[in-house]
């Protein structure tokens, strides 16, 4: 095959050059398709539910909010994870679900469960929403709205919130690609009425009769309209308040006439709605915020470049002296990163093609192998355009170049030493000789390297298929990196198959070919150096392989002390700040010491360019932090330009000092899109989360706190951080409920009074144009400024008299919880922990045995350690099983390749030999191992073996050429192999040397596998030529027994399937219903038969189309001779020609209908058969696992009454029973063991039932995990599908299909069309033609009217048919909805109330009776009881399935 390939590339150059052309064209077109981003995005599949509640506390938004949407959040399918944070006013809880299911289904799945969560929850306490579709790489661009010098006292917070809201985000939320645009800061404008309580207490009226005149006093509407003439008339009310002075003049209440209103009882103005956040910058105090989210899955470069078309344009439509200002822009990062991977790429490309050029000696040779590079480059642009693959820092950072051209290299190199060996007889040659000549060297050296090579890069791409499987974020952050890279060594595969054979064969001769070159010079001085080594190696053996085995003992050591970490950290260029304060810090307060640590950063540090604080949460809490924390966005300027510091750990720790001057402000530092994306994936920012388990808030503190303290005690562990899980001050209102018997009021008109007069109570809408503003009405400021003020609050009571609300309630000052997190429903608290100068693997061990040791937690708490160490371990896990499977396909392959079980094994050595550089490497350059440096190990193991195939190939065929001294032999085939092999070794080296060495932006990732492939070619490469011929030379002096290779590799797989398999056995396999369907539909012949048919239906359509035969005819016609009584020569009339008879074209249009109706018919005849078979199957299924219950259960009941059996006979024997008792023991036990059997046959049967509707064999031991049937429509709407029934679909199809045959056969009373063409010679004379068109008309009917008649009877027939159908289902319907009621009771009854009493029934009776609180025939009497409920419950849960089973059959069709 690959021989072939060759061939036809070398003979068919220009096919090859337009193949070529191609790739190169696909390659250019899909760079300018590509998304390119920073890093890939690895947020899990989350949906985040957010409920905002402003006058609830933590403990409430818990109990009311936050546990009702976990419930209805719990039994959702794929849900993974799911976490919640409950505070004052706020609820948000996150749903993570499976990967594979997609981004919006997830998101319907909440929203259906949404609508059970409200009404559990309840208007009035709040509304959950989804929130918006984006993730951790969301926020691509953020901006603050500021006032440009000399405006300051035209716009002030409010003014500056409302332009954001109203104008910017308006404009902004139109951008494609744009999900969301969150608010941050500022004050939302509001329409407020400030009431004197005293004033309000003067006229004797009410909070609640203010909120009343307002709310019914803002309204317009319309009275349809009034004829009038020719005219229409349209009636509409204008009643909303407009300005302040409608508002005043809106009437309370008329006392004796005289009308009081809202002017005279409070102040109205622009107001402020309470907020939970703020923003401030560089230290100047507040300013607006705008967070531009993006669409998940969207291309970031794009959505940028459009937002910030949009932002240029929204700024020349804002008010003067108000600018737009951004401080975060994902392009500088993207472009940061983007550089990174173009100057390596470019660089370590340059260094190959310089290298190539050197070590192949000729300028032709290294340019041929060189031009692999961008044209293997564009196949992959190519392939990641088609798959979807982003471009970005993790996906085109592993490219080597060097690895890339290793099979152009083997290539190239074996041409030219055959050119050199035959150059003088191609001298010799004319042009079109040579050419032939030239063809046939190619085709050898192509042929004879790419047989060794193209399994090299098969083992290439197998050894990375470990890194395909991961799964969770390492899957999305490596997974494109095997897949680009996997995708270039196919598209280099692909051209040493075609284009390097094609281009060698016409470009790669030259006649100076045998002239020495300085690569010649350099490899001849290598040969010379190692010649030595290799006959040294050759007579030491024994010290090479110890000093070899050695080295790798040494190595993992080393590896054994390196340390972990999951990846190492991406320099985003700037930092993010999470500050905390002590809980119930004011937001003044805040916005206070924000704006100072600002001031500090700008100027201490000439490295800063901008500080942008985020206080509190924001419009949208998808970042749910509280009013006593912030983040802050340090943008830092290019590092050239750094002057307090070398790096930026250092610059982190300088200024963490030089911030320790502010009391009470707990600083860490992290990145913008690290500490985003830790917060989405786990809900802690940081990179360790140590979570503690516990139901007391109180007693999570301290432990909380304890293990802090045990934490900061270890080196490494940076930025402790306990969750303030309590310690929130609160004003709390405790309701004397005696007191208020008294006064006859109640706690929700008590409830209403206090949060209108605090919080505020919106009586409406006031409109300025498109802008709408909330009317509020609370006291004014003053008389909401403490304690006292709740305290004197005025209460009204029926009799028309007031009093303080500290008549009827205990108002103090209390410490509360300020959040309650939770994972999986159980409350938690995390103590966040930053890794500094130490791998993440040793830290989290060194703290885990340290807390078991120190820290002592009650029973029932418990401690887990997440963040980036979990996903360090989970991609671990998975590697060890998959990095082992890849390593056996290896092995098969080179036993395919070489058909020797020794000669695989010694190239095998490789591998472990390989990674001996690698671990030596990163031990010398101090980085601890991270899932990029497996990734290194990984490509690494692919090249090792590479090489040890060249080389292994090259002894092969020596001695099959006679070589059989064995020194020779070695001696030739590395002479030969050594070019290639050091060839190979040292572009792989020079491609990721850029990598290695590269300190820019992203560099962080790429330089530990960069530099594992560096330290392991090294050795790779010195094992290839100097430990591989000496093991070699002691295999060889064995004799090498040969294996079938198909018998290897089922060794091979039988060994590693072995404990699997043993597994299996042990396992209970679980089978569902819709597994056995698949079953079914795929092997029953009835379906099958019904599908022919269809498709025999389909073929006929296209016979509609039947003309009669073709008439073709030749006539001749005599004319009178001349008047001697002879006829003249030629005399006479010659006719020829053609003719066709049509029937009239509507019939061909009514029979192609008939025909498509035929098969309508026959697709709804096997959607019937379809359904029949589901039903049955569906039936059999819940019948097993009636069978499989009953059998489970009766089989743990004849264990119970055995060990009874034996009791009795015990006591009996002890004297302490009668014989009785232990009759009746053995006659239960026996009725129960004939029982099973009985079940048992009911099970078997139920199985071979299954196994004859599904034409498959059920294995034993398995079981079914579908115990219960959910119906697909509710009850109350089951009528409504009735139509959709297989069986009136198919009836419904027979009425068409007789009334499209009737209309074909009333297309028979058309006429024919008769057409007619003849050509004649008349005497000889030609040139003459005949044409005939005429009609057949059928003029007796009796016959065809008879047919018309039988079919629109049928049709008639068939209607009544279905008709009848129809009722007979109606009647079955409602007698299935009937029983399915019935059941759903019973099965309700069983599973809240008969199951729990039953099984504390037995549980009871079992512990009297070993106690001897009741004899042996209470405890049998209870014994029966309880088995009768739980049978019962088997019956009634069978019935129930049954019932779903019909209802599903009569409504709906499976299309």
């Amino acid at each position: 095959m690959i021989n072939r390939i060759i061939d036809f590339s070398i003979n068919n150059k220009l096919i090859i050059g337009l193949f070529t052309l191609l790739i190169t064209g696909w390659g250019i077109y899909s760079l300018n398709q590509i998304p390119i981003d920073a890093v890939p995005d690895i947020t899990n599949n989350q949906v985040q539910v957010i409920t905002t509640s402003q006058n609830l506390a933590a403990q409430e938004v818990e109990q009311f909010i936050t546990y009702p949407v976990e419930l209805a959040m719990a039994n959702i399918p794929g849900v993974v994870e799911i976490r919640s944070i409950s505070r004052f006013g706020l609820s948000v809880v996150t749903v993570v679900f499976e990967e594979s299911m997609g981004t919006y289904l997830p998101r319907q799945l909440v929203n259906e469960k949404l609508k059970e969560a409200e009404e559990n929850i309840g208007s009035d306490l709040g509304t959950p929403s989804i929130g918006p579709i984006s993730t951790g790489l969301g926020e691509i661009y953020q901006y603050t709205l500021e006032v440009e010098p000399g405006y300051e006292s035209q716009y002030d917070a409010v003014k500056l919130r409302s332009i954001q809201d109203w104008i910017v985000k308006r404009q902004l939320s139109m951008t494609p690609g744009v999900v969301e645009i969150s608010s941050w800061g500022g004050f939302i404008k509001q329409y407020e009425v400030a009431i004197d309580p005293s004033v309000l207490n003067s006229y004797n009226l009410t909070l609640t009769e203010v909120f009343n005149a307002l709310q019914q006093n803002n309204a317009n509407t319309g009275g349809s309209y009034i004829e009038k003439g020719p005219e229409l008339f349209y009636i509409r009310s204008k009643g909303l308040a407009n300005d302040f002075e409608n508002i005043r003049q809106t009437v309370i209440t008329n006392r004796n006439g005289v009308p009081l209103t809202i002017g005279q009882i409070g102040k109205v103005g622009i107001g402020k709605a309470p907020r939970y956040g703020a923003a401030t910058k560089d230290g100047k105090g507040e300013t607006v915020v705008g967070i531009v989210m993006m669409l998940k899955n969207a291309n970031s470069a794009d959505v940028i470049a459009r937002v910030k078309e949009n932002v240029a344009r929204i700024q020349q439509t804002l008010p003067e002296g108000i600018t737009i200002k951004p401080f975060l822009d994902r392009t500088r990062l993207v472009e940061k990163t983007t550089s990174t991977i173009s100057e390596n790429l470019i660089i370590g490309g340059l260094i190959v093609i310089f290298f190539l050029v050197f070590l192949l000696g000729t300028w032709r040779s290294g340019l041929i192998v060189a031009s692999v590079i961008p044209l293997s480059m564009l196949f992959a642009l190519g392939m990641m355009n088609t798959f979807g693959v982003s471009a970005n820092l993790m996906s085109l950072g592993a490219i080597d170049f060097g690895i890339i051209v290793d099979g152009a290299v083997i290539i190239i190199e074996a041409m030219v030493v055959l050119l050199v060996g035959r150059l003088a007889k191609l001298k010799a040659l004319s042009k079109e000789e040579r050419k032939t000549e030239l063809n046939k060297i190619a085709l050898k050296s192509s042929s004879q390297m790419m047989n060794a090579a193209i399994f090299g890069q098969i083992i290439i791409l197998i050894v990375f298929i470990p890194i395909l499987t991961l799964t969770g974020i390492e899957g999305k952050m490596f997974r494109p990196m095997a897949l680009v890279f996997g995708f270039a060594i196919v598209g280099a595969m692909i051209l040493c198959l075609t284009y390097v054979p094609m281009i060698a064969s016409s470009l790669l001769y030259s006649k100076k070919l045998d002239k020495k070159t300085w690569g010649d010079k350099f490899m001849g001085w290598m040969e010379r150096k190692y010649r030595p080594v290799l006959d040294w190696a050759l007579s030491a053996k024994k010290v090479v392989v110890i000093g070899a085995v050695a080295l790798l003992g040494i190595a993992i050591f080393i590896f054994s002390t390196l340390g972990g970490e999951f990846i190492p950290k991406l320099d985003e260029g700037d930092f993010a700040l999470e500050t905390r304060m002590a809980p119930g810090t004011s937001l003044t307060e805040m916005t206070k010491n924000m704006t100072k640590l600002e001031a500090i950063l700008l100027d201490k540090f000439p490295e800063v360019k901008t500080v942008v604080t985020k206080i509190g949460a924001g419009e949208i809490p998808t970042d749910p932090m509280p009013i006593e924390g912030a983040d802050i966005m340090v943008s830092l300027k290019n590092k050239d330009e750094w002057v307090s510091a070398e790096s930026k750990d250092e610059l982190a720790e300088r200024m963490e000092e030089a911030l320790s001057v502010l009391p009470g402000v707990d600083v860490e530092f992290s990145q913008p899109i690290e500490m985003r994306f830790n917060e989405l994936m786990t809900g802690v920012k940081q990179d360790i989360a140590v979570k503690i388990y516990g139901e007391d808030l109180e007693l999570l503190q301290v432990k909380g706190n304890q293990a802090a303290e045990i934490i900061r005690g270890i080196n490494g562990a940076a930025n402790v951080r306990v969750e303030q899980v309590v310690g929130l001050p609160q004003i709390v209102i405790d309701y004397r409920r005696p007191r208020m018997a008294e006064y006859g009021l109640t706690i929700s008109e008590l409830n209403r009074i206090v949060s209108t007069a605090f919080a505020g109570a919106t009586a409406g809408k006031v409109f300025e144009g498109e802008r709408r503003f909330d009317l509020t009405v609370r006291l004014q400021e003053k008389s909401r400024e403490g304690i006292t003020s709740i305290q004197n609050l005025y209460v009204p009571l029926a009799n028309g008299q007031k009093i303080p609300l500290k008549e009827v309630a205990d108002i103090s000052f209390e410490d509360a919880p300020a959040q309650i997190s939770r994972d999986d429903t159980s409350r938690r608290i995390v103590i966040g922990v930053n890794v500094r100068n130490r791998d993440t693997q040793s830290l989290v061990e060194e703290m885990q045995n340290t807390i078991q040791k120190q820290l002592d937690l009650p029973p029932g708490y418990s401690v887990t350690y997440g963040g980036e160490f979990e996903n360090l371990q989970r991609a671990q896990k998975r590697l060890s099983l998959v990095v082992p499977l890849a390593l056996v396909l290896i092995f098969i392959i080179l036993f395919i390749s070489l058909r020797s079980l020794k000669q695989s094994l010694l190239i095998y050595t490789a591998i472990p030999f390989a990674a001996v550089g690698g671990v030596f490497a990163l031990w010398l350059r101090g980085m601890p191992f991270s899932i990029s440096a497996g990734v290194g190990f990984i490509a690494l193991f692919g090249v090792a073996v590479l090489n040890g195939l060249i080389l292994i190939s090259s002894l092969n065929e020596l001695k099959a050429d006679g070589v059989n001294d064995l020194k020779t032999r070695i001696r030739k085939a590395t002479k030969s192999r050594l070019r290639p092999i050091f060839l190979t070794a040292v572009t792989d080296i020079v491609g990721f040397l850029p990598m290695a060495l590269s300190s820019s932006s992203g560099a962080e990732v790429q330089r530990p596998l960069a530099t594992v492939v560096i330290g392991g070619l090294f050795t790779a490469t010195v094992l290839t030529l100097v430990v591989l011929p000496v093991l070699y030379s002691w295999f060889e002096k064995s004799k090498n027994r040969k294996i079938n290779p198909a018998m290897a590799i089922v060794l091979v797989f039988a060994l590693f399937s072995f404990s699997a398999q043993g597994q299996t056995t042990q396992d209970s396999i679980g089978i569902s219903l819709s597994q056995l369907k698949e079953r079914a539909m795929a092997n029953n012949p009835m379906l099958k038969a019904d599908s022919l048919n269809i498709s025999k239906n389909k073929k006929l359509q296209g016979t509609a189309f039947n003309p009669s035969n073709t008439n073709f005819f030749y006539s001749e016609e005599e004319v009178p001779g001349n008047g001697a009584g002879q006829s003249n020569l030629g005399s006479g009339i010659h006719s020829y020609g053609v003719g066709q008879s049509f029937d009239f074209p509507t019939t061909y249009i009514q029979r192609s209908q008939l025909l498509k109706q035929r098969t309508v018919v026959a697709e709804k005849g096997y959607e019937l058969q379809r359904n029949e078979l589901e039903k049955q199957l569906a039936t059999a299924y819940f019948k097993w696992v009636n069978g499989w219950q009953k059998v489970k259960f009766y089989g743990q009941l004849d264990s119970l009454y055995g060990n009874f059996e034996k009791a009795a006979k015990l006591r009996f024997e002890t004297g302490e029973t009668t014989k009785l008792e232990q009759l009746n023991a053995s006659s239960k036990r026996k009725l129960i063991s004939l029982k099973l059997k009985e079940v048992q046959i009911l099970y078997k049967s139920a199985i071979l039932e299954l196994e004859q509707l599904t034409f498959s064999e059920i294995l034993e031991g398995a079981h079914p995990n579908e115990i219960k049937y959910l119906p697909i429509l509710p009850t109350e709407s089951v009528y409504q599908s009735i139509d959709d029934n297989a069986f009136l679909s198919y009836r419904n199809e027979l009425v068409n299909l007789a009334k499209e045959a009737t209309d074909v056969q009333q297309s028979q009373w058309l006429p024919d069309i008769n057409l007619q063409y003849s050509s004649q010679t008349v005497n000889g004379i030609n040139g003459f033609y005949g044409f005939q068109a005429g009609i057949s008309i059928p003029l007796i009917f009796n016959s065809q009217k008879a047919n018309v008649h039988a079919l629109k009877i049928e049709r008639m027939q068939q209607e009544e048919l279905m008709n009848s159908e129809k009722l007979n289902i109606q009647k079955r319907l409602a007698t299935a909805i009937a029983n399915y009621d019935q059941w759903v009771q019973q099965v309700d009854y069983y599973e809240k109330t008969g199951l729990p009493m039953s099984t504390e029934l037995l549980e009871g009776a079992s512990l009297s009776f070993n106690v001897g609180g009741i004899d042996y025939m209470e405890y049998i009497q209870s014994l029966s009881e309880a088995t009768n409920i739980k049978t019962n419950w088997f019956d009634a849960l069978l019935n129930y399935n049954l019932s779903v089973v019909e209802l599903k059959y009569l409504t709906v069709n499976n299309k």
